[in-house]
């Protein structure tokens, strides 16, 4: 994106208006403190003292989920389309966005094994009585008006598989009960207003998908990035300090990376160009100095490259530019003052070099804003970031540095998560876990999501679950989200129920859930990333 671009965009979200239903300020804060007066109010006590003695339950654990319904019911403030209007006795089962499934070590035992509320617009916060529903292995609340913290009673949900509460009000730290599961694979955060570091831990979760875009993350990015098995993450628009760690070089299946937007810097470890399977790398916007490493060249698979708004200097080589699998290449709004050939001109690949210091091409700096005493070029050898590892040094500002302009990041309330098709989660303990259709990525920035190999879905079932409809997302992007592969599921006894999750702008009321005595879910359609992230990096 070049500098006009950048400006267009910036007074583009300024006209965006929000959704006629978002919340205000004092709407958030009051919403959060009647959360913390409900967990001042009943502490560790998630009985069910209270529950109407004549309701009869199919079983203690139907009864567990209906305590901790109805307290959530209580803690929602507006339900435009009148989703909770169901939630009535003690037929959980047949709630609509509630959906059972029988354990497989007792197929006659049914449990609530998901919950689908995406793109609802529902206000109101998430109650510790959630922490009963024990046999949850599919939470989808994307695009509504939830806001407080995620209790620490969700570390109880410790057969979770798809986690996904992206564009909401949410707030706090990083959500540790997240690092209660083992068995989590997708998990998605983004578009809220979680702030502080990143647990180091999460990245030895064995996840597909990691969604953390659009936060207000700070510290560095920890080391232990180099164990994850994720093969996306998004960590872009957040205020994450310091150097990319060294140990990137070392994520066994990653193909996806964003770090737009950030407030990152130094010069790139040469460990990057060990990422070979890597389709999308998105660095832009995030203060990185010095020359493109020679390593670069080692991106074999690599088809967007955007390195833009950024205070890089030198040459961009012609190995970069001639790269087999490369399709889009923008290194605009830097101060390269030099470009192999194959760089300046491709019918191949599509070239954004505006607004750097190349004599001869349109739209570059002013000769003043090109000054070696102004631009003052970085040596990488004897940077920390590319030859010692560690945090990066503080920048100093230059009162002589002209100033690179990064693009602002979207609004949330236009940013779709988008949806995913996820395998089915390991077996349980006590229950299926659901294999779901769920959003994840974060969501790539500048691409949509590829389709991803997943196993055979199971035996066909009697009745699915109302689809829930959406508008396609918002604006097109680059390249499909990598491939995920997970290991097939054991056999199951019902199938879980399938969710999708499109974009949030305008939604649909679902149609009304049949009645039937015995709700089981559909079979699994594969992990599929099946519609396009939230655009991270508009204009594109």
């Amino acid at each position: 994106m070049n500098f006009l671009g950048c400006l267009l965009f910036l007074l583009l979200i300024a006209s965006f208006s929000t959704f006629s239903n978002a919340l205000t300020d004092s709407e958030v804060a009051y919403i959060a403190h009647r959360q913390l007066l409900t967990f001042e109010e009943s502490g560790k006590d998630q009985s069910n003292n209270n529950v109407d003695p004549n309701l009869k339950f199919e079983n203690s654990r139907i009864k567990n989920a209906y305590t901790a319904l109805q307290a959530w019911k209580k803690g929602i403030y507006s339900d435009p389309f009148n989703v909770t209007a169901t939630w009535v006795g003690p037929d959980v089962c047949k709630y609509t966005g509630i959906y059972c499934a029988p354990t497989l070590d007792d197929p006659k035992l049914n449990v609530v094994a998901g919950i689908d509320l995406n793109h609802q617009d529902i206000a109101g916060y998430l109650p510790q009585e959630l922490g009963l529903l024990t046999d949850l292995a599919l939470f989808h609340l994307n695009s509504n008006r939830f806001c407080g913290i995620i209790p620490m009673s969700f570390c109880n949900m410790s057969i979770m598989f798809e986690f996904d509460v992206s564009n909401n009000r949410l707030v706090g730290p990083f959500p540790r009960a997240l690092l209660c599961w083992k068995e989590i694979k997708f998990v998605d955060i983004r578009f809220n207003n979680f702030e502080g570091c990143v647990p180091p831990e999460i990245f030895g979760r064995p996840l597909d998908a990691l969604f953390l875009n659009n936060n207000r993350f700070s510290c560095s990015i920890p080391p232990s990035l180099g164990n994850s098995t994720v093969s996306v993450v998004t960590m872009a628009y957040n205020n994450f300090s310091g150097c990319i760690p060294h140990t990137i070089g070392m994520m066994p299946n990653i193909e996806e990376i964003m770090l737009a937007g950030n407030s990152l810097g130094g010069c790139f470890p040469s460990e990057i160009g060990n990422l070979r399977n890597v389709t999308v790398l998105d660095v832009s916007g995030s203060g990185f100095v010095g020359s493109i490493p020679p390593s670069f060249a080692g991106l074999k698979s690599v088809e967007m490259l955007d390195i833009s708004c950024n205070r890089m200097t030198g040459s961009v080589p012609e190995e970069i530019c001639k790269l087999p699998a490369l399709k889009n290449f923008t290194f605009a709004s830097n101060f390269f003052n030099g470009a192999a050939p194959a760089c300046k001109s491709s019918k191949d690949v599509v070239i954004d070099d505006g607004n750097n210091c190349l004599a001869g091409r349109p739209l570059q700096k002013p000769p003043k804003d090109c000054d070696p005493k102004v631009v003052k070029p970085v040596d990488c050898s004897k940077d920390v970031c590319s030859a010692g590892g560690g945090r990066a040094p503080p920048k100093t500002e230059d009162s002589h540095m002209p100033p690179v302009h990064s693009p602002p990041p979207p609004a949330p309330v236009h940013s779709p998560p988008p949806p995913v098709q996820s395998p089915p989660p390991p077996a349980p303990v006590h229950s299926p876990p659901p294999p779901v259709q769920s959003p994840p990525p974060p969501a790539p920035v500048h691409s949509p999501p590829p389709p991803v190999h997943s196993p055979p879905p199971p035996a066909p079932v009697h009745s699915p679950p109302p689809p829930v409809h959406s508008p396609p997302p918002p604006a097109p992007v680059y390249s499909p989200p990598p491939p995920v592969h997970s290991p097939p599921p054991p056999p199951v006894q019902s199938p879980p129920p399938p969710v999708h999750s499109p974009p949030p702008p305008v939604v649909q009321k679902p149609p009304p859930k049949p009645e039937q005595p015995d709700v089981v879910l559909p079979p699994n359609l594969g992990y599929q990333y099946s519609s396009p992230p939230p655009p991270l990096f508009p204009g594109y």
